[in-house]
């Protein structure tokens, strides 16, 4: 497992690397939500009140920053997170 933290404005980021059989576990952790790849079900954390986004086909930390939100659940969208922006500035707002 890789841990990086992630200086964001403001704030940091816990961002994690976890090599599985044929794939990587990737996200990145502010105080309030999660930015990750597409293993994870954004909408079920809606459920537990987290704002989340996700971001399909990465495979490292700087795949997830530079990625393009695929889906945000309605508690990011309700803090600005949509669809076609960067992991970057996703994470800004979450």
């Amino acid at each position: 497992m890789h841990h990086e933290e992630i200086h964001l404005n403001g704030k940091t980021g816990d961002g994690y690397v976890i090599p599985l059989k044929t794939c990587n576990l990737v996200f990145i952790k502010t105080p309030d939500g999660l930015l990750a790849c597409g293993a994870i079900d954004v909408a079920a954390l809606d459920t537990f009140n987290i704002p989340a986004a996700r971001i399909s086909g990465v495979a490292t930390l700087d795949d997830l920053l530079n990625g393009t939100v695929r889906e945000a659940n309605q508690h990011a969208a309700a803090r600005g997170v949509q669809p076609g922006m960067s992991g970057r500035d996703a994470l800004e707002k979450l």
